[in-house]
């Protein structure tokens, strides 16, 4: 009997964690990277676009990243980001607070 309601407690557990997950947050701004950042990328790369100078940075050590206002943070989803650089965009994911990173579920251009 014990063993019934240690394993009635253990899926109430489980399941109130998963419906205490985060939900899916909507974030706006503009991929960046992150060594640019909030800079102009034209004080970085003179001569070149802000998008061509965001893919050079990440060819290094730098990531892309979201550029919200004057904050910027990384993305987990490098490859979905590569398709916008320089470009205003909706990152739909759940921001970890840890990684300082937002946990990337889609990306698409905001054309608002």
């Amino acid at each position: 009997m014990k063993i019934a309601y240690l394993l009635v407690a253990l899926v109430m557990v489980m399941a109130g964690a998963v419906t205490t997950a985060s939900a899916a947050d909507t974030f706006t701004g503009v991929i960046t990277d992150t060594m640019c950042g909030a800079k102009p990328h034209s004080a970085m790369s003179k001569g070149k676009t802000d998008a061509e100078c965001a893919k050079m940075c990440v060819k290094g050590p730098h990531e892309y990243a979201l550029l919200q206002g004057t904050e910027v943070v990384k993305l987990s989803d490098q490859k979905a980001a590569a398709k916008f650089p320089a470009q205003k965009v909706k990152v739909t994911g759940t921001y970890d607070e840890k990684s300082k990173t937002i946990k990337v579920t889609s990306i698409e251009p905001d054309n608002d």
